[in-house]
């Protein structure tokens, strides 16, 4: 009986990720053209927020500086493809190698530091990865920044011609990056190192009284973290044709931050659901009036009193303890 409790567990969680994988998928033809792009950018905020969730949710460092791997991404991928003509391919392979190197030195530096002095050393890190982009204007144009030119979106690979101009395109390659993101953060969380993260999270000092060597496995976290963040950014700039500073500041920081908060941090589907709820709730609020981030903050103080957990994370407690 408890084998077959456990064997059932994995595939519940199975199902459950790929059916809301599928239902992302079939929500494109049924969804008006606006709400199409919208759940496009959504998505791509989504794989951000997951990203962020590793280290924030399941290792517990929390960072206010996300903002400037998911910039890494977006210039990587950005100005190799604007300026020197790169394959979208390589432009995002770019990107992605660029969030990689920089979340792995960044995290050499500041898991040094614990606690309120990890937030601040990151916070430090992310404004200085603002100031160059602002600093660098005549590559990057700061503030305005650059839009790639229709030529740089097209690309063919393995016979077929891919057209970054086409909507319905872009959705769905969202959703294959989307998915592909979900897999590696299930592997992972419910993996060994998911499980010492999620130690390290609870009891860091009895976790190196165990043995455990926490600093390599907090970059680790970091590094993985980064790199995702860093595919999300680089995955914008290459599907939008858009890349400026404003995605370097510290608000895309907070957001990524109120994103998993809301959604449940710790828990894999949680970042989807609070990018989702956030962007419609600024979506709708802003529609009725200009003080849309007063309806925000009253939604979030009655999540902060019903939903303690954020939305999947007072679920899994109260009725789904199987949720990963």
């Amino acid at each position: 009986m408890m084998q077959s409790r456990q064997s059932a567990l994995p595939a519940a969680v199975l199902a459950l990720h790929v059916a809301a994988i599928l239902l992302l998928f079939v929500l494109q033809f049924v969804l008006p053209e606006y709400h199409q792009l919208a759940m496009t950018r959504v998505m791509v905020l989504a794989i951000f927020a997951m990203g962020y969730n590793l280290l924030f949710g399941y290792t517990g460092l929390l960072s206010l500086g996300h903002a400037m791997f998911f910039a890494a991404g977006l210039y990587g991928a950005g100005l190799t493809s604007y300026y020197f003509g790169w394959s979208v391919p390589v432009s995002f392979l770019a990107g992605i190698v660029c969030g990689f190197v920089l979340s792995f030195v960044i995290g050499l530096v500041s898991l040094r530091t614990s606690g309120v002095s990890f937030m601040i050393v990151t916070l430090m890190f992310a404004q200085v990865a603002y100031l160059t982009t602002t600093y660098f204007t005549d590559y990057t144009r700061g503030e305005e920044g650059l839009v790639l030119p229709e030529a740089a979106r097209s690309f063919d690979l393995l016979g077929l011609h891919f057209d970054l101009t086409n909507a319905v395109l872009r959705y769905n390659l969202s959703v294959v990056l989307l998915a592909v993101t979900m897999a590696i953060t299930l592997v992972v969380v419910r993996g060994p190192l998911g499980r010492a993260l999620i130690a390290i999270r609870e009891n860091e000092a009895r976790t190196v009284m165990l043995g455990y060597d926490t600093f390599r496995l907090k970059l680790m976290a970091l590094t993985i973290s980064g790199t995702i963040s860093a595919m999300a950014g680089a995955t914008y700039a290459l599907l939008f044709a858009y890349i400026g500073a404003g995605f370097a500041t510290i608000q895309y920081s907070i957001e990524v931050l109120l994103f998993t908060l809301l959604g449940g941090a710790g828990t894999v589907l949680g970042p989807l659901i609070g990018t989702t709820a956030m962007f419609y709730l600024i979506d709708i609020a802003s529609s009725y009036t200009v003080a849309y981030m007063l309806a925000v903050g009253v939604a979030l103080v009655l999540l902060v009193l019903f939903f303690p957990k954020g939305i999947l994370g007072t679920i899994r407690e109260r009725w789904l303890p199987w949720l990963p």
